[in-house]
């Protein structure tokens, strides 16, 4: 752990952490010095991550939760505890023509990607509020941004996810609150194949797709004192996609 110490002392929590964004969220956190909550719901995939914090040098425990669960938001929070950092990460993508999803998924998709990081907020900022400080990223997409074809109800959800952030900013901020959303373009994770991840990543301004890292990096930034004076703000991490 050879990074700037500047999380040493602060809990982070972030969920969806087992794979992808949010597990290279949890290493790049605790590369920074913070205790990390890794959320998922396979033991197995947590403990790793866990493990590999630890190879590494730094502190990370596994907390189980299924946040599809109307009850996982207050399961997560008691096992938690006290947090300082707040990457509501977990979720999940649908892609299809408005007519073909059914309301199951509908409903599957709003509850994990808007009901729980709602109700997470609802939990923990009011207690960071209380102590003066904290920081709470949501990770939302492109699709939050700009019209996508065969995305209306992924895209709703992570415009949701936008316009609570700038709600919750103006809430808990005054509090010493910050609440700021990363927007990720194509990211090379295990959601969907690499070649079109690829091909997608070849329509941004840098011809390429992201990799987990790159956004963890920003993510690392927005829970540090780094950036103490923002909040509020979407901050595209897409090659330059939704700007151009």
């Amino acid at each position: 752990m050879s990074e700037q110490q500047d999380l040493e002392g602060l809990t982070a929590l972030v969920t969806g952490a087992t794979s992808g964004i949010g597990r290279a969220t949890a290493e790049e956190l605790a590369r920074h010095g913070a205790d990390v909550v890794v959320h998922g719901r396979n033991a197995a995939h947590g403990t790793a991550v866990v493990n590999g914090i630890a190879a590494e040098g730094g502190n990370a425990r596994f907390a189980a939760a299924d946040l599809s669960d109307p009850s996982g938001p207050a399961d997560l929070v008691r096992q938690a505890g006290p947090v300082d950092v707040l990457v509501n990460n977990a979720g999940f993508a649908w892609h299809g023509q408005t007519a073909e999803i059914d309301e199951a998924t509908f409903d599957q998709l709003f509850a994990a990607n808007v009901r729980a990081p709602y109700f997470l907020v609802g939990a923990l900022a009011p207690q960071m509020a209380a102590r003066g400080s904290g920081s709470i990223i949501n990770i939302g997409s492109e699709a939050g941004q700009i019209g996508l074809a065969n995305a209306a109800a992924y895209s709703a959800t992570k415009g949701a996810m936008a316009s609570m952030t700038r709600s919750w900013a103006a809430e808990f901020s005054p509090d010493g609150v910050r609440v700021n959303t990363v927007a990720p373009g194509p990211v090379h994770t295990a959601i969907q194949p690499g070649d079109e991840t690829d091909a997608l990543g070849a329509e941004t301004p840098m011809s390429r797709a992201a990799q987990p890292g790159e956004i963890a990096e920003v993510i690392a930034f927005l829970a540090s004192p780094k950036a103490s004076y923002v909040t509020g703000a979407v901050i595209a991490a897409d090659g330059g996609r939704t700007a151009i």
